[in-house]
């Protein structure tokens, strides 16, 4: 236990349940933390360099190499970004079947995410591999859920990780009815499961622990929005996606390969589930519906541990979705728009499963890109993710260093963040001085 004086150090070295490198510094005085750094040191990977002088059609196969996890959210963005560049708008089937495409990475990611990632904090397990020996079940929906999720990007995009069925305008192939409606079956096995899932994690204990955020999320009028929508938030915001450069704005720390995100003249903001669920809850398939009201929780929970409920939620609002469109699934008689390149500056941006998804760019008149512009979710909830550690802190420094640090994991992996699509470890530091406890 803690004893005051006492100098110490938590320093955890791998922690292989996010995505990317980076690490966590505390300096804690007292009760009081008086530095967070949430330390993202990847190198730069210059995605947007790489588009420049690149032809716009390019875009979706090359941003889709981004990650591995959620590539479909980079497609959908930067063709969204492309087609409001070209003046067009895609509707009827094609925008379907880009919903149920993204539907599949939804399922895929949360599942991922819910299961793999973020139970094993809640049972006191180190990793989904001890948690298998003594859950079996659970760990084979999980991966069973996850399969579902890529079987429904494989049928639509050509393959689970990086489609390449995605182009500016559609798709390349329609596929047909036959080949959404061998889906079905698993489909409906996935919603069930799903509604048992929620009721699982929903069991878990929480911490005691409320934040004041700012959501922010895209809003569709007709539909919980994933694909596109107007940029909104619970204070206020109501602003198209190419305003978006006007309310927000990003800077560089200097412990931080990526950069931060904030509101101008706001600061903070929160991206991810918790938002659109707060923006646009009354708006999830009716099954998904129930599953919150039955687990306890409304638009608007504030408890970031939580988020591991509304992801679980989202999972039954896909699949419920997904069995509603292929149900009502014909094939177009023409898998694509036509999109001709022109002189402009196209936005898009979509619900990426960890958050709002935004792309900028900028097309000469060949249709060649001069400028690019890509802001993830997790550089949009860098700063949360810090506050969120600080305001956590205070009431438990008299918490063991294992406990502690524990907690305090948890709390990043609240976010499932996306550090990179890359290796996999966070290093996290602890320092504690003054009356309590000095760290060398």
């Amino acid at each position: 236990m803690p004893t005051p004086g006492e100098s110490r150090e938590i320093a955890v070295d791998y922690l292989a349940r996010v995505e990317g490198e980076g690490a966590m510094y505390l300096k804690i005085d007292g009760d009081q933390v008086k530095d967070v750094q949430f330390n993202i040191f990847e190198p730069p990977r210059f995605y947007e360099a790489v588009l420049r002088g690149r032809h716009f059609r390019e875009a979706p196969d090359i941003t889709a190499r981004i990650c591995g996890i959620c590539p479909v959210a980079y497609q959908t963005s930067s063709v969204n970004a492309m087609e409001h560049a070209a003046g067009v708008s895609v509707g009827g089937q094609i925008r379907n079947l880009r919903k149920l495409l993204y539907f599949g990475e939804w399922i895929e990611s949360h599942s991922l995410h819910v299961y793999m990632l973020h139970t094993p904090d809640f049972l006191g397990y180190p990793s989904a591999i001890e948690m298998a020996a003594d859950l079996p079940d659970v760990v084979t929906n999980a991966l069973r859920l996850k399969k579902l999720g890529n079987d429904i990007m494989t049928a639509v995009g050509g393959r689970e990780i990086h489609p390449i069925n995605v182009r500016v305008g559609g798709f390349y192939r329609a596929p047909t009815k036959r080949e959404l409606h061998n889906l079905v079956d698993e489909l409906r096995w996935a919603a069930e499961t799903a509604e048992e899932t929620v009721s699982l994690v929903a069991g878990f204990e929480f911490p005691d622990f409320d934040m004041d955020y700012e959501f922010v999320a895209l809003h569709h009028p007709d539909e919980y929005a994933i694909t596109d929508g107007r940029i909104i938030s619970n204070r206020g915001l109501d602003i198209d996606v190419a305003e978006w450069r006007d309310h927000f704005e990003e800077s560089h720390v200097e412990w931080s390969n990526a950069l931060h995100a904030r509101i101008k003249d706001r600061g903070r903001y929160l991206v991810g589930p918790m938002a659109r669920f707060a923006l646009n809850g009354e708006q999830l398939a009716p099954r998904a519906k129930e599953a919150a009201a039955a687990a306890g929780i409304t638009p608007g929970v504030s408890n970031p541990f939580k988020s591991i409920i509304v992801r679980a939620v989202e999972i039954v609002h896909a699949c419920e979705e997904a069995l509603r469109i292929i149900d009502a699934y014909e094939p177009p008689q023409k898998p694509f728009v036509t999109v001709e390149p022109r002189s402009a500056i196209g936005h898009g941006a979509s619900e990426a499963p960890r958050g709002l998804l935004y792309h900028r760019y900028e097309i000469d008149a060949e249709g060649l890109i001069a400028d690019a512009q890509i802001v993830p979710p997790t550089s949009q909830n860098q700063a949360s993710i810090e506050e969120d550690l600080r305001k956590f802190v205070p009431g438990r420094t008299h918490l063991d260093d294992d406990t502690l640090q524990w907690q305090l994991e948890q709390a990043i992996r609240n976010y499932d963040p996306c550090i990179s699509c890359a290796t996999h470890f966070l290093d996290l530091t602890v320092e504690r001085v003054g009356d309590t406890w000095r760290a060398g």
